[in-house]
């Protein structure tokens, strides 16, 4: 299912699989010349800034969208066939982990191509990109399982996925919110992992116990409702398909 998905996803395209490292890298051109030269933000390494927060927020929006409708499109099978349905999700989390993981070689390309110094806690970055393969997984089981009944609920993610990227520092520091935003926005999930990821791949620094102990519990808690209200409504999935 994981092969298919690929497949599908760059059939008839002249490149293929190399969009994967392409996407990325033509978005944080764009970004940075915008956000540089008409917004100036003054920050380190720009590029490298927009790229480290792109390959977090991407691959959630990508994963987490794909899984939203994984049930649905796979009806016809789940209809002739018994097939365990969270595989359905777990293709869907995978297809997009490979994208990740493109990404995240684009982003050690270009950290090389401007003779940026890796760091040993580079070998750290593994911990925040598990973090949120993980609690993507709880947030795609969620989405799948609501999705079988109200088929509304893939237009209003579109929008809420556009709200959510301008709530996470994807493209602006956190230094240049009022207190009262930076709280609002730190409660976002996908914030502190977007933060512990540049501090290991950018700055040479720990993520901190404080922030990799919220980030485990708010992924737990989301796997743990993922797989309660998958579990709790999959026998209902063949009504409503």
């Amino acid at each position: 299912m994981i092969a298919r998905d690929i497949k599908i996803k760059y059939r008839r395209s002249v490149l293929g699989v190399l969009w994967t490292l392409l996407n990325p890298l033509c978005m944080m051109i764009v970004l940075s010349v915008v956000f540089s030269n008409i917004f100036k933000f003054d920050i380190e390494n720009f590029p490298l800034y927009i790229l480290s927060g792109q390959l977090i927020f991407n691959f959630f929006s990508d994963a987490t969208t794909s899984s939203m409708s994984s049930i649905v499109s796979s009806a016809s099978l789940i209809k002739k066939v018994y097939v365990p349905k969270y595989l359905f999700v777990l293709s869907h989390i995978f297809s997009s982990f490979i994208n990740l993981m493109a990404s995240f070689t684009a982003l050690l390309l270009v950290m090389m191509a401007t003779r940026t110094e890796l760091h040993w806690t580079t070998l750290l970055a593994p911990v925040p990109l598990l973090l949120l393969v993980l609690f993507s997984l709880g947030v795609g089981l969620v989405l799948a399982a609501v999705t079988v009944k109200f088929r509304d609920i893939m237009h209003l993610y579109s929008v809420f996925i556009t709200a959510l990227m301008y709530l996470t520092p994807v493209i602006y520091p956190m230094a240049m919110l009022p207190e009262w935003l930076t709280g609002f926005v730190m409660l976002n999930p996908i914030t502190n992992i977007v933060l512990m990821f540049r501090n290991v791949m950018l700055y040479n620094t720990f993520f901190g116990w404080r922030s990799l102990f919220v980030a485990v519990v708010e992924t737990g808690i989301m796997l743990m409702i993922g797989f309660w209200v998958f579990y709790k409504n999959q026998d209902n999935f063949i009504l409503n398909l």
